[in-house]
């Protein structure tokens, strides 16, 4: 049994997204390997409530640290205002912290942020190096935000990207660190693109995963209810949600409209926005928006639902794992996000093309998972099997006891 060392900025066991993955990465190392995590001190209090409440074995090979810049380094960061720069200047002197305690460690791991353009000096520790899995949001093709969000939009869009690209061109910090990198595990096919890496010590591992409930869910044949899931932010396509959705809907018969629901669950600052949209294209009480609930809302909802439609540009989403774990079909783009989550044999990709066909080709989409249940059943088994064999999160902690083998073969 080796002894990791994981800088794990995000740690949180109640949320879900960053530090949520945190928490459940660190048990599953756990299972197999001792674990030293240095996280931050706002962390402590949920971490130690969780382990009083939830108490398991796994606990007893971890062992957490609490490491914070001084105040007078740190007073201007309010929330997540200013939480990129601080990581990055957290990451910069946690060695200095780690070499002060002494540690004896086998192997070093820079967890999480997740995204593939902030860079880690763990590899100054001298001991095998591992980062990520690491990973980013592709840029959103013009079409699909211009003309629905506006100018402004597009050009914070454009902000962002330049300001990743002067990263992965111009940090010599970034470069030192894919160099030193024993392993990099990436989320998906585009992190080998922009870091310009080969493929020899790079490990495909998406960072997302739930769960497994255990249980096969039978789903009401009295209703047919499209989920999504996420914030309203142009980064998701929940506009394209609504007016696939709307195509699709206006098609049918009478009776089944009234049994058709489309239940958007989130929040965010293009919500007014969304619930006016699908008031202009006439949806009535066919279209549902909850906001955020608790864990176990969500998964009654995830269990009642029959199709999950997902046209997100993201690179990441964990709520695809969590929509293959109950069995439904995913609906999304062939992107390097959800698109390489899924495979044709649990759900339907849609080819980036220009905005309007893809509304008429996710609504075709929808149809036919209505309409052909030969179809809906072969793609609702293979969800499940797509989840027990890439997304369940005992998957992850047997994925990384391989990686830090042979980081630990490279090293010997």
């Amino acid at each position: 049994m080796k002894t990791i060392l994981l800088s794990a900025y995000a740690v949180n066991p109640y949320h879900g997204s960053e530090d949520g993955m945190g928490w459940n990465f660190i048990c599953q190392i756990a299972r197999f390997q001792k674990v030293i995590a240095v996280t931050r001190q706002n962390t402590r209090p949920h971490i130690e409530k969780y382990i009083s409440e939830n108490p398991s074995p796994v606990y007893n090979n971890i062992t957490f640290l609490y490491y914070d810049l001084p105040y007078w380094m740190r007073f201007w960061k309010k929330g997540s205002r200013g939480a990129l720069l601080y990581y990055y200047m957290w990451q910069y002197f946690l060695p200095v912290f780690v070499k002060r305690k002494k540690l004896h460690f086998d192997i070093v791991h820079n967890l999480n942020f997740h995204n593939d353009w902030t860079p880690s000096r763990l590899y100054k520790l001298n001991k095998p190096f591992v980062w990520g899995p690491i990973g980013h949001h592709p840029r959103i093709p013009k079409d699909y935000i211009i003309h629905v969000y506006g100018k402004k939009q597009y050009m914070l869009e454009q902000l962002k990207w330049t300001t990743k690209k002067f990263f992965w061109n111009a940090d010599p910090l970034l470069r030192n660190t894919v160099k030193n990198a024993d392993a990099i595990l990436a989320m998906n096919s585009s992190v080998t693109k922009v870091l310009s890496i080969g493929q020899e010590n790079v490990f495909t591992i998406p960072s997302v995963s739930c769960e497994s409930h255990g249980k096969k869910i039978e789903k009401s044949e009295d209703e047919f209810n499209i989920l999504s899931v996420g914030r309203f932010v142009p980064l998701k396509g929940f506009d394209i949600t609504i007016k696939s959705f709307a195509r699709f809907y206006h098609q049918l018969h009478e009776h089944d409209q009234s049994r058709t629901k489309l239940i958007l669950a989130g929040d965010g600052p293009y919500k007014s926005y969304l619930k006016q949209l699908a008031v202009d294209l006439n949806l009535g009480d066919a279209v549902k928006f909850i906001e955020w609930m608790k864990r176990e809302d969500l998964k009654n909802l995830y269990a009642k639902s029959h199709v999950f439609l997902f046209p997100s540009h993201e690179g990441a989403g964990m709520v695809v794992a969590e929509a293959l774990s109950y069995g439904l079909p995913v609906v999304c783009f062939k992107n390097c996000g959800p698109g390489e989550f899924i495979d044709d044999n649990c759900g339907i990709r849609i080819d980036y093309t220009r905005y309007n066909t893809s509304v008429t080709e996710f609504s075709d989409a929808i149809s036919k998972l209505y309409i052909d249940d030969r179809t809906y059943q072969r793609l609702s088994e293979g969800a499940v099997e797509r989840f027990k064999t890439q997304f369940d999160w005992n998957i992850k902690g047997e994925q990384l006891t391989e990686v830090y083998d042979k980081v630990s073969r490279y090293a010997s």
